[in-house]
């Protein structure tokens, strides 16, 4: 054990998860890549928790802090911001939401704490829906939503959460199904629910879940679910702290690959806007944000230097047609691991859309989650010079794969190999 690691563990709640049985102390970073204590170089495929959304240190953004650090570090939102309400601005016309406005948090967690409180506020109901295998976050009221209950350390909870079929495609009672009777199955199942409560304030879903194992339903599954909550008067919260900003290649935001019946009533985001800053927020339509009859404030939401580098971040994003990066290399990279998973027999499904993959393991020649296979197979690739990370529902068998946008072709074959490789010693 490490020096750090014994000055960890006496300091730390036990509940506070290491990664790896020599836990791994990252110094520094550049591109795609990262480097540990020991001068150990690793090829960056989980981007601390799909944070590092474009690259390590990022010159555009490490600049951006810098300059606004040397101007002023913190004002709170007493004062006018500019860097907040230019930031604001850009949000509020890519989320696609009618006369948008925007609160800026410091994480996800608070993001979608803030959501909750604008949706039952709203609507003058403390009940949720929410989706099974889920994650919204470590707060009281987040995890009480959360349907996993790996992430999920209390029922106790103001709210009701009522938990919905349909995040997950290919297990559960409907998996056997082809893609329309999937998602007439869940509505109906949607509708009957309905009829034995009152009514909710909100279903709040991720597009592709991300603790869950970067699992999805059919396309159009939200915007058939949206048919019923409108005539309910339930809102829609989009979570889209790990979908959002291009992640999925397809689109920008993963409630578009269910627009069809319009965007969402509020939508979250943080994660990958700050490259690691700590940035979260929550977009609704004015109606909705302005619904609260008390004065509000955020201390450290909106912070001068995370604003200046979330405009930044941004810029480079859009500027680079990081979302087209992700669409073409992650293709790229999911055949690789296709093939790689093809040759495994403890691999169930490599699934995932853009820089956002997952790969399911299970005891060879059984349906069974494998979540040992998936520790040995972080293991190894730590081994050979490749992070992942890890998630999924019942058991945590599901490696998780989200590099930084900018992933270049050679990087990705590269990654593959080495995890073609750390495969083979658990087969």
């Amino acid at each position: 054990m490490s020096s750090l690691h014994h000055r960890h563990l006496a300091v730390s709640p036990e509940w506070l998860a290491l990664y790896y049985r020599h836990p791994l102390e990252i110094t520094h970073g550049e591109g795609r890549h990262v480097w540990d204590a020991d001068g150990n170089r690793y090829l960056d495929f989980f981007g601390g928790i799909l944070t590092t959304m474009t690259a390590h240190a990022l010159p555009e953004v490490t600049k951006a802090v810098s300059e606004q650090a040397g101007r002023i570090i913190h004002s709170s939102t007493l004062y006018l911001n500019r860097p907040m309400v230019e930031l604001a601005e850009r949000v509020a016309t890519l989320s696609g939401i009618p006369d948008a406005r925007v609160f800026f948090t410091t994480s996800g967690t608070e993001a979608n704490d803030t959501a909750l409180l604008l949706a039952t506020t709203y609507r003058g109901s403390n009940q949720i829906l929410a989706m099974r295998n889920s994650y919204h976050g470590r707060s009281f009221s987040t995890v009480s939503i959360t349907g996993n209950n790996a992430w999920s350390p209390t029922g106790l909870s103001p709210l009701q959460t009522l938990y919905v079929h349909g995040g997950v495609r290919t297990r559960g009672p409907y998996a056997h199904l082809g893609d329309g009777e999937f998602i007439a199955a869940c509505v109906a199942d949607l509708e009957d629910l309905l009829g034995h409560t009152r009514s909710p304030a909100a279903l709040i879903a991720e597009p592709i879940q991300g603790v869950g194992g970067f699992t999805s339903p059919p396309d159009g599954l939200y915007a058939a679910f949206r048919e019923v909550l409108d005539r309910h008067g339930i809102l829609w919260i989009s979570d889209e702290v790990q979908t959002g900003w291009g992640r999925s290649g397809e689109h920008f935001w993963g409630w578009q690959a269910h627009g069809r019946n319009g965007p969402p009533d509020i939508l979250t985001f943080a994660k990958g806007i700050g490259n690691g800053m700590s940035i979260g927020g929550v977009v609704a339509r004015a109606e909705v944000m302005n619904c609260l009859d008390a004065n509000s404030i955020s201390t450290f939401g909106g912070s001068p230097v995370t604003m200046a580098a979330g405009l930044a971040n941004l810029s480079y994003l859009l500027e680079h047609d990081l979302q087209g990066n992700a669409r073409r290399v992650g293709g790229l990279l999911i055949e690789r691991l296709r093939a790689v998973g093809a040759a495994s027999e403890c691999v169930r499904e490599v699934r995932g859309r853009g820089l956002m993959i997952g790969i399911e393991l299970v005891k060879p020649g059984t349906d069974e989650a494998n979540p040992e296979a998936a520790a040995a197979v972080l293991e190894a690739a730590r081994e050979g010079g490749l992070l992942l990370g890890k998630g999924g529902g019942h058991d945590t068998s599901v490696l998780r794969i989200a590099p930084p946008l900018s992933l270049s072709i050679p990087e990705a074959e590269e990654g593959a190999a080495i995890l073609a490789e750390a495969l083979r010693t658990v087969a």
